[in-house]
């Protein structure tokens, strides 16, 4: 495993479409995603897509962490009967997504702070829908689906966005909340890097 180097914003592969992958279980594929789990642990993030790392395929990992979905989510008004994440709980364990489709469940979103490994330093408050169901493939080659709510489906939200050559500032409606993280911890609102 290596550590990769991660792209950052203006870098033409964050501003393109990724390429579906023709082969899930390809030993190159395994050799990606294990790059990017250590590349994405090492940078402290929550989630990482491949172009990311300079490598324009359709492929993500993530995890979600129960305390910080708790903290997250605790702001937002969902209701909790609605709520059916297939996780069974709010975190959600290290994940990989190879080729993914979203179907959103709602037209409610939320706004939340995002920041992102390809925007260092900064943060904004971005607009996602609040409930979605998402399908890839596993390394496996299997196809598997979850139906995400809150601060899960955020994540995956801001992670696909990478997919098709989106950062997040390209989502916030008002830029005026785009901000250095140092200056959000005065405020009391705790960000952490995205992806």
């Amino acid at each position: 495993m290596a550590l990769l180097k991660i792209a950052r914003m203006g870098h033409p592969v964050l501003k393109q479409r990724a390429e579906e992958v023709s082969d899930p279980t390809a030993p190159e594929i395994r050799h990606l995603v294990a790059d990017m789990i250590e590349t994405m642990q090492d940078a402290n993030g929550t989630g990482l897509a491949a172009p990311q790392v300079h490598i324009p395929l359709r492929v993500v990992v993530f995890y979600v962490n129960a305390a910080r979905a708790a903290r997250e989510d605790a702001g937002d008004e969902l209701d909790s009967q609605e709520s059916d994440d297939d996780s069974g709980e709010s975190g959600v364990p290290l994940t990989v997504l190879i080729n993914p489709e979203l179907e959103f469940l709602t037209e409610e979103q939320s706004i939340g702070w995002e920041g992102c490994l390809s925007v260092p330093g900064l943060a904004g408050q971005v607009p996602r829908w609040t409930a979605l169901r998402y399908s890839a493939f596993d390394l496996e080659g299997r196809r598997f689906e979850r139906t995400a709510r809150g601060f899960h489906a955020r994540v995956v939200q801001h992670e696909c966005d990478h997919l098709d050559g989106v950062l997040y500032p390209q989502r916030m409606i008002d830029l005026s909340t785009l901000t250095f993280t140092s200056e959000i911890g005065a405020a009391n609102e705790p960000v952490e890097n995205q992806s």
